[in-house]
C-alpha cells in the first residue's frame, strides 16, 4: 500500500484538521532557544488553512510524565506559530478538557489553535492500547480528518501518532511526505560515492544504522563519543573519554567487515583532549593513540576530534555525492569543542549532491554555530525515527498511513 497524502482527505474547506506536529523545541526558562521545528510544521498547516480548513494542531514538549507541569506548556509555542504563520493561534490551556472544546469550537475556516502538552495526559504514551485508544477517542472528537505531520515520532505507537490516524480519515502531511523521499534516496540505490558521517555519545545508538548501512556505504566517518570506542576496540588507552565497554566486540565485528566490503572506515587520527569536561577545562590536541600521552595522563578526556581528523573527513565528505550525518563530532555545547562539529556542518553544505543533516543534535549543532537550514539539501526533524528508518526498522506511525 502508498502513503497515504493530504489529497486522499478530499476537499477540506469548511471543515477541522488535526496535525500531529512535532513542536518539541528546546526552552530555557519558557524561551524558545531554536524554532526550527516549528518552521518545519508551517507548510502543511498553512496549505490547509489556504484550503479553507480550520487546524487543529497537537504536539508533545519534553517528558512531564503524565502530569501537567507549567516548565512545559506549549503556550510560548502557540506565540511563536503566530508569529511565522502571521496570525494569532488560539491556545487551549488543557489537551482534551473545557478549555480544549472552547478553544476548537471558536475556531472558523482558515483559522489556527493549538492544543497544550499531549504528554501531560498519561494515556498518550501508555503502553496500554486500550488507554491510548480511549485518549486519541477524545482526541478525534475535534476533528473531521487527521494529518500526521510530526515525523520525529512515527517510530513510537502512541496515541496521538497510532491510534488517533485509526478514528479518523488520516493521511500523511507534507513534512512526512519530504522526510520520506529523501530517507528513501539513502537507501535504495544512493549515488556514489556514498558517506555516513556518524557521532554522538553512544555507539550502542548507532549500531543498528551501522549495521544496516555497511553494505550500501562507500564511506564511514566516525566521531564524536563514539569514537573512543573504536580506538578501545583497536587497543588504544583513552583515559577517562566515554566507552560503551559491552560493545567492543561488536564494534571489532564492524571493523573487520568495513574492511571485507572494502568500505573506508576512517577513525579519527587526532583528538582534543581535555583535563575535565567543562568549558574552562585545559585542553591539548593529541594522536588519537596516545591520549594517556598528554600532560593530563590517564585523567585526560577527548571531547572533539583534532584538526587533522577535522580536515581529512571534510575532504572526504566534499568529495562524495551523497552524505547522511548523525551526531557531533565533540561536545559542540562548549566552544573550545565546537570545532569538529563546525568543519563537518561546513562541508556538508558544500556537497555537490545530497547532503543531510540527521536530525537531533545534529541540526541542534548546525543552528547554534551559525548554519541555516537552506544551506543543507536537507535537514531531518527526526533524529530516532530517521535512524529507525535507515535501520529498516517498522515504524508504526508511518504503517497506519498505509506505509509498506
Amino acid at each position: 500500500m502508498a502513503l497515504r497524502t493530504i489529497e486522499s482527505l478530499g476537499r477540506l474547506l469548511g471543515k477541522r484538521v488535526i496535525v500531529r506536529c512535532d513542536l518539541n523545541v528546546p526552552l530555557d526558562d519558557g524561551v524558545i532557544t531554536d524554532d526550527g521545528r516549528i518552521r518545519a510544521s508551517l507548510g502543511t498547516i498553512q496549505e490547509l488553512t489556504r484550503g479553507g480548513a480550520a487546524v487543529v494542531a497537537i504536539s508533545h514538549l519534553g517528558r512531564p510524565d503524565g502530569e501537567a507541569d507549567a516548565r512545559f506548556s506549549l503556550a510560548p509555542v502557540a506565540t511563536r506559530l503566530g508569529e511565522l504563520l502571521g496570525a494569532p493561534v488560539a491556545f487551549a490551556s488543557d489537551t482534551v478538557g473545557a478549555a480544549a472544546r472552547d478553544t476548537v469550537d471558536g475556531l472558523q475556516p482558515g483559522q489556527v489553535a493549538l492544543l497544550e502538552n499531549l504528554r501531560f495526559e498519561g494515556a498518550e504514551t501508555s503502553k496500554d492500547h486500550e488507554r491510548r485508544e480511549e485518549f486519541a477517542k477524545r482526541l478525534a472528537r475535534f476533528g473531521d480528518a487527521f494529518v500526521s505531520d510530526g515525523f520525529g515520532v512515527v517510530h513510537r505507537k502512541q496515541a496521538s501518532v497510532y491510534e488517533l490516524a485509526q478514528q479518523l480519515p488520516s493521511a500523511a502531511g507534507r513534512l512526512v511526505e519530504t522526510e520520506l523521499r529523501v530517507l528513501e534516496r539513502l537507501t535504495r540505490d544512493p549515488a556514489k560515492p556514498y558517506t555516513v558521517v556518524l557521532g554522538g555519545s553512544k555507539v550502542s545508538d548507532k549500531l543498528g544504522v551501522i549495521e544496516a548501512l555497511l553494505p550500501k556505504v562507500d564511506r564511514l566517518l566516525i566521531g564524536g563519543g563514539m569514537l573512543f570506542t573504536f580506538l578501545a576496540a583497536q587497543g588504544h588507552a583513552i583515559g577517562k573519554s566515554l566507552l560503551d565497554a559491552d560493545h567492543l566486540d561488536t564494534v571489532k565485528r564492524y571493523m573487520t567487515e568495513a574492511a571485507d566490503r572494502g568500505v573506508e572506515l576512517v577513525i579519527p587520527s587526532d583528538v582534543v583532549v581535555a583535563s575535565h569536561f567543562g568549558a574552562d577545562a585545559e585542553h591539548v590536541v593529541a594522536r588519537a593513540d596516545a591520549i594517556e600521552s598528554t600532560p593530563f595522563g590517564a585523567n585526560g578526556i577527548g571531547l572533539d576530534i583534532g584538526p587533522e581528523t577535522a580536515a581529512r573527513f571534510a575532504e572526504l565528505i566534499t568529495t562524495s555525492t551523497t552524505v547522511f550525518w548523525n551526531g557531533p563530532m565533540g561536545v559542540f555545547e562548549l566552544e573550545p569543542f565546537a570545532a569538529g562539529t563546525k568543519a563537518v556542518a561546513e562541508a556538508l553544505t558544500e556537497v555537490k549532491g545530497l547532503g543531510v543533516v540527521g536530525g537531533g543534535d545534529s541540526a541542534a549543532a548546525i543552528r547554534q554555530l551559525g548554519f541555516r537550514d537552506e544551506q543543507f539539501g536537507h535537514v531531518s526533524t527526526g533524529g530516532g525515527a530517521s535512524l529507525e528508518f535507515l535501520e529498516g526498522e517498522e515504524l508504526p506511525g508511518l504503517e497506519v498511513l498505509g506505509w509498506r
